[in-house]
């Protein structure tokens, strides 16, 4: 256990009882923020997938020096 951890169960242990409970609310919230932020990401992240082009791009100098030539041979 860390120190961290071992700070916390020790000030745990000094609350009373019916403080707890608000503690353990505390506590159960964060987690699930976490674990809601993961599921976000992982549902953004397949939306992603989903409408991302997939590249047909053969020859990459070919394709950069065209962009080049559209952007600065005006």
């Amino acid at each position: 256990m860390t120190t961290l951890r071992q700070s916390a169960m020790k000030e745990l242990e000094k609350l009373p009882e019916d403080k707890i409970s608000f503690i353990l609310q505390i506590m159960q919230g964060v987690n699930n923020l976490n674990n809601d932020n993961q599921i976000e990401r992982k549902e953004a992240f397949e939306r992603l997938e989903q409408i991302r082009k997939k590249g047909t791009v053969v020859d990459y100098n070919a394709e950069l020096a065209s962009y080049r030539d559209e952007k600065y041979d005006k």
